[in-house]
Parts: structure tokens; C-alpha cells; sequence
């Protein structure tokens, strides 16, 4: 069965930026497990898993406007203290926080006395990111899957 919209896709994934050590790599662990063809990927790596099947690998490079995007400037918002609990907070520090839109990577600009400074824009983004790939198996969603646009279960999205 080969990968295209509405399947569901496990993988392992090792990624790093273009010519340099990888960052971080699922092969410890469990593989990804995503629906093709609902953004749940990066549009990169997407395209580059179309027609592909069980059992292959491959690499693939992704410029950073297929990946996460380029950086933008004037994205840097000032947060209440308060919001990072007690945590130790240095500049270029990256610390998950709770947005109306849900929770987001940011990284630490600057830190004050009641305020801190946080760029939004993706950590990776502006990145050419380098993939490798190795797909794990291939198969048809369930109409549920398809209409919440996620993968449910094992590698999944829980509700």
C-alpha cells in the first residue's frame, strides 16, 4: 500500500539541520504515527513520503519555507513573570507556554524583574531541515480519523 492522502502512516524520523548532528531522532522509541494529507507534517516531509511504501528509507532536505517557515521579525511579546512558574529562565532558553492558542514553543529573549521577553516564531524556524526516514507501515484511516484529521491510537492522538 503506498502513502497518499487519508492513510495513515507510522515512521521513524531522525532530523537535523542541513549539514549538522541530528537533533532528535524518534528510532528509541516508538515511530510517528501520522494521517496523511490534514497538515499534520510538515509539507516537506509530506510530499517527499507521497507513492512510498512499507519497509522503504529515505532522506529527503527541506528548505525552512516548506518546513517550519521563515523567521519573521517583530514576533517578540512580553509575558508576565508569573506565567513560567519557578523555573530558572536564561536567554535562548526554550520553555513550552500556555497561548489562547494552545500550548507553544518559545524561546527566552530577555528576562527583567516582573516581564520576560519571548520570541514566538518556531525554534526551527528558518531552518533547511535534513530528514531521515524509515517507513514502518502503511495503512487506510478510519472515517473517524479522517473527520477528526488525526490519527487515533497507537503512535496517536488520544482523546
Amino acid at each position: 500500500m503506498k502513502i497518499e492522502k487519508d492513510r495513515v502512516v507510522r515512521f521513524h524520523y531522525t532530523v537535523s539541520e542541513v549539514g549538522q548532528p541530528p537533533l532528535e531522532s524518534s528510532k528509541e522509541s516508538e515511530p510517528l504515527a501520522i494521517l496523511i494529507g490534514h497538515g499534520n507534517i510538515i509539507p516537506g516531509l509530506e510530499k517527499a513520503m507521497e507513492g512510498r511504501g512499507a519497509g522503504e528509507s529515505f532522506s529527503v532536505d527541506v528548505p525552512a519555507a516548506e518546513a517550519y517557515g521563515e523567521r519573521r521579525e517583530g514576533l517578540i511579546q512580553r509575558v508576565p513573570k508569573k506565567h513560567f512558574g519557578d523555573r530558572r529562565l536564561v536567554p535562548g532558553m526554550q520553555v513550552v507556554l500556555n497561548t489562547n492558542f494552545g500550548p507553544r514553543a518559545v524561546t527566552i529573549e530577555k528576562v527583567g524583574m516582573s516581564v520576560v521577553d519571548v520570541d514566538l516564531n518556531h525554534p526551527m524556524a528558518g531552518k533547511d531541515l535534513h530528514f531521515d526516514i524509515e517507513i514502518v507501515d502503511v495503512r487506510e484511516a478510519s472515517p473517524e480519523e479522517i473527520e477528526h484529521g488525526h490519527v487515533h491510537g497507537e503512535g496517536g492522538h488520544h482523546h
